[in-house]
């Protein structure tokens, strides 16, 4: 009799020990409400951890916990707030959307796609789909998401951009092109996507626009790095320009003398442009860097018989080709060519 009494006297003293600690919940829980209306954010979530401690399934804790933790810009607390309300309630739309953003901001585009799929209330969950699928690298699947959304979004830059972007990585360079121009005209504060733009035109050999956008990058903050000098130096020489991108070129040389690639390109261009003694030019500016440069001499070669200058011509490439016998290869193919 003594044991079941006891047993009875525990029950009910667990009873209410289970209801002072929710009482306390609310308690902690109503501290941290009133902290956050006055925006004390971690005094706030200090009293909703005290909450959730009490009764650790008290879902309106973790919301306003992981709201105060985003207030501080703690992402880490809130995904682990968020990611609890979720374990203890499914459905909760609250968790979810939280957790679409959440994800798709720490990369983890998988997840995202997964609760945006679940986010019926969600104004951007289809956007995050189609920006995940492109990260994941998704492309068909992408576009054919980025392409409903343009639609429906026609002013949304970021939409724009990153449908030039697929169209960019399924290597259809007219389409990438279109949007990275229209995502550009939306946004006139991305200097990178201005960049990018200007490449896209070098590689479509259209330089005059490429000049367009090199420019316009730079206008927007984007530093005039040795890459950007270089790209923009060679698209005012295929233009035309000669003089405009020569001197550009010659800085960017002179930044690092040891590099031979831009006099190396520069005689060829010219070269193939039929400007022989500018080829020349760089050929001896490569051979005053370093007199055993076979290339630099077979292409001078090139120049002289090209000139009218043919034996002396046939000669430097003879030495040349004995300097560098890979060069062989070279005058086979132009014969082979010329026959």
């Amino acid at each position: 009799m003594k044991t079941i009494l006891g047993i009875i006297l525990l029950l009910n003293l667990q009873v209410l020990a289970n209801a002072q600690q929710a009482d306390s919940a609310v308690y902690f829980y109503q501290k941290g409400i009133s902290e956050k209306a006055q925006s004390r954010w971690l005094l706030a979530s200090k009293y909703f951890d005290q909450a959730i401690h009490n009764n650790p399934s008290y879902t309106a804790a973790y919301i306003e916990n992981g709201y105060a933790n985003l207030a501080m810009r703690k992402t880490d607390a809130a995904l682990q707030n968020f990611t609890k309300l979720i374990e203890l309630d499914a459905s909760n739309p609250i968790a979810i959307k939280e957790l679409t953003e959440l994800f798709y901001n720490y990369h983890q585009y998988q997840k995202a796609i997964q609760f945006a799929e679940k986010c019926k209330d969600c104004p951007d969950a289809e956007k995050i789909i189609a920006l995940s699928l492109f990260q994941l690298e998704e492309y068909g699947k992408a576009e054919k998401k980025l392409l409903t959304l343009v639609e429906q979004r026609p002013t949304d830059a970021e939409l724009l951009y990153t449908l030039g972007k697929t169209y960019l990585e399924m290597q259809l360079e007219p389409q990438a092109i279109k949007y990275y121009e229209k995502a550009i005209a939306l946004k006139t504060t991305e200097s990178t996507w201005s960049f990018e733009l200007a490449l896209l035109y070098f590689a479509a050999e259209n330089y005059a626009s490429a000049i367009i956008y090199f420019n316009k990058a730079t206008d927007q903050g984007y530093p005039k790095s040795r890459e950007w000098k270089e790209n923009v130096g060679f698209s005012y020489v295929y233009s035309g320009a000669f003089e405009t991108g020569e001197k550009m070129l010659a800085e960017v040389h002179d930044s690092k003398p040891g590099d031979t690639d831009i006099y190396r390109d520069l005689a060829e261009f010219f070269y193939g442009r039929k400007q022989y003694d500018k080829s020349l030019g760089y050929c001896q500016k490569l051979m005053e860097m370093n007199m055993k440069d076979g290339k630099a001499l077979y292409q001078a070669g090139l120049c002289f018989q090209k000139k009218g200058q043919t034996e002396k011509g046939k000669a430097m490439c003879d030495k040349a080709i004995e300097m560098d016998p890979s060069l062989n290869n070279l005058r086979t193919k132009r014969m082979n060519a010329s026959m």
